[in-house]
C-alpha cells in the first residue's frame, strides 16, 4: 500500500451548512491510496474502540485518524484502472485508487467524520445506504445537499447509531457514476456485548456488482440496463476472486452488499447456514432458519453465518447460470443438435480457423485456447486439480482446512482429498435405470398438438 498526501489549494469544505476556512484544509487526512487486487489483512485497531474486523474480498480496510474523539476518513472520488481478472484491466471511477473503494469500519456510538474530495471530471455526492443520520448529511445531491464540484471537498459528520452492514455510493449522476463501479462497503461493529450478534472466528465481505464491457474495450458501456456481460464480486472476476480460506469449525460471518440491477441468489456449498442481518440491521434469532442459499435483491444487503465443520474446497457463487460466465455474448444462436459435418471442411477452405462451437454444448469453450480480443476475459476458465472448472464471474471457493492457523487467510492450495471419497468412473456392468411410464418404447417422449376451437377466447 502506498500513501500520498493531497493538497487541494483554494478547495471549500461544507459540514451541515458551514464552510470550513480554507486554511482549515491542510489538516485534511492523509488519503490512503491502494492498487493492489489481492485481499489486505484485517486492520486491526489502533486507536479507538476495538472491534474484531472484517476482512474485504479483493480489497481493503480505510485507515482513519482520531481528532478530539472524532474518527476521520479522507475518501477521495476519482477514475481508476481495475484489474478485474489476470491480463482484464477495466477504466472504472472509484475511491483511494480502487473500486469498490475501501471498507469503512467503525464502532456503534462512534463519532465519524468523512472528507470526501472530488476529482472525477463532474461532480458528485455520497449517500451513506442505510444508516441513520441527519437529513443533510445522506447525499442526494440537490435534495440533502449541494453536489461536490469538481476539484472541492466536501465533509460528512454523523454518529453510527446502530451496528450493522451498509454501504455507500453516490447519488448524484447516479446511472454513470454507479455503472462505472462507484461503491463501498462500511461494516459498524457493535459497542459490546450484543444479544443478536455473535462473535466470529472469520468476518468476510464483499459487494456484488455487474458491468458492460465489450470484447476488446477498457471502459463499461453507462446507458446498459439489462444485457450485462461482466458479473463481479468487489469488481472481480473468477478466477480472479480470491478464495475465503478458514480453519476448520470456525464461525464464519460472510457480509454481501447487491448494487446491481438484479438479484443474485449465492448458494454455498456443502454447509447450511444462517441469515443473521439484513438491511435493517441483525435479525433476532427466533426469525431465522437454515438455508444453503439466500437471494440478494437489489439495494439490499445479506450477512450469513455458519460452522465451517466440513473440510473440503467447497464452491460458493451466485446460482443465476449466467451470472458464472464472463463476457458472454447475447445474441449466440443455439447449436446444440445441429450437424456440422461436411459443412466445416468447406467454411475452412476461406476461414482456415473457423472452430464449431456449441454443437454438443458449451463445455468445450473451457478447455480450447481459441483466441479472445485484447483485454478481455474469457467466458469459461479457471482450473482445479481435476481439470477446467468452467466457471466465471460470480464464482469461488470457500476452503476449510484443519491445519490453517487462526488468523491466516492464506490460500491453502487443493484439498488433499481422503482415499474413496471422490467420484469415480464404474468398470462394472451398469444396472438398467429405471424410466418414467409417460416415455414410449421408441425411448421418445410422445406429445399431442390439440387446434383450438373458434370459441376459445382470448386474452
Amino acid at each position: 500500500m502506498s500513501n500520498r498526501r493531497q493538497f487541494f489549494a483554494g478547495a471549500a469544505a461544507t459540514m451541515a451548512g458551514l464552510t470550513v476556512a480554507r486554511s482549515a484544509l491542510a489538516a485534511l487526512p492523509e488519503p490512503v491510496i491502494q492498487t493492489s487486487v489481492d485481499t489486505a489483512a484485517p486492520l486491526v485497531p489502533n486507536t479507538g474502540r476495538p472491534y474484531n474486523p472484517v476482512v474485504t474480498l479483493n480489497g481493503w480496510s480505510l485507515p482513519w485518524r482520531m481528532n478530539n474523539g472524532v474518527k476521520e476518513f479522507h475518501l477521495v472520488a476519482e477514475p481508476v484502472v481495475r484489474e478485474m481478472a489476470p491480463g482484464f484491466k477495466v477504466n472504472m471511477w472509484g475511491y483511494n485508487g480502487q473500486s469498490p473503494g475501501p471498507t469503512i469500519e467503525v464502532v456503534e456510538g462512534d463519532r465519524v467524520r468523512i472528507f470526501v474530495t472530488n476529482k472525477l471530471p463532474e461532480h458528485t455526492t455520497i449517500h451513506w445506504h442505510g444508516q441513520r443520520l441527519p437529513s443533510g448529511m445522506d447525499g442526494v445531491g440537490g435534495l440533502n445537499q449541494p453536489a461536490i464540484p469538481v476539484g472541492k471537498t466536501f465533509v460528512y459528520e454523523f454518529e453510527a447509531r446502530r451496528p450493522g452492514t451498509f454501504m455507500y455510493h453516490p447519488h448524484a449522476d447516479e446511472m454513470v457514476q454507479m455503472a462505472m463501479g462507484m461503491m463501498g462497503f462500511w461494516v459498524t461493529h457493535p459497542k459490546g456485548k450484543h444479544p443478536h450478534i455473535s462473535d466470529v472466528d472469520r468476518d468476510f465481505c464483499f459487494l456484488l456488482n455487474a458491468f458492460d464491457v465489450e470484447p476488446g474495450s477498457k471502459t463499461p458501456k453507462v446507458n446498459t440496463m439489462t444485457d450485462f456481460n461482466i458479473w463481479a464480486w468487489n469488481s472481480r472476476i473468477f478466477p480472479g476472486i480470491d478464495t475465503l480460506n478458514v480453519r476448520l469449525n470456525d464461525r464464519v460471518r460472510i457480509r454481501v452488499g447487491n448494487l446491481t440491477m438484479t438479484n443474485h441468489p449465492i448458494h454455498l456449498h456443502g454447509h447450511e447456514f444462517l441469515v443473521t442481518g439484513t438491511d435493517g440491521g441483525p435479525t433476532p434469532p427466533s426469525t431465522r432458519w437454515y438455508e444453503v442459499t439466500t437471494d440478494v435483491a437489489v439495494g439490499q444487503m445479506r450477512q450469513i453465518e455458519l460452522i465451517a465443520d466440513e473440510e473440503g474446497d467447497w464452491a460458493v457463487h451466485c446460482h443465476k447460470s449466467h451470472h458464472t460466465m464472463n463476457a458472454m455474448g447475447h445474441d449466440v444462436p443455439t447449436m446444440i443438435g445441429v450437424d456440422h459435418r461436411g459443412l466445416v471442411n468447406k467454411i475452412q477452405r476461406v476461414a482456415p480457423d473457423y472452430m464449431v462451437m456449441g454443437e454438443r454444448g458449451m463445455a468445450d469453450m473451457g478447455e480450447m485456447q481459441m483466441p479472445i480480443p485484447d483485454n478481455t476475459a474469457p467466458m469459461m476458465t479457471g482450473t482445479g486439480q481435476f481439470g477446467p472448472i468452467e466457471m466465471g464471474g460470480m464464482f469461488s471457493v470457500f476452503k476449510v482446512r484443519k491445519d490453517q492457523k487462526p488468523g491466516d487467510y492464506k490460500d491453502p492450495g487443493p484439498y488433499k482429498f481422503p482415499q474413496g471419497t471422490v467420484a469415480y468412473e464404474w468398470s462394472g456392468a451398469t444396472p438398467t435405470a429405471p424410466r418414467s411410464a409417460a416415455v414410449s418404447s421408441s425411448g421418445k417422449a410422445e406429445a399431442t398438438a390439440v387446434k383450438p376451437s373458434h370459441s376459445a377466447k382470448h386474452h
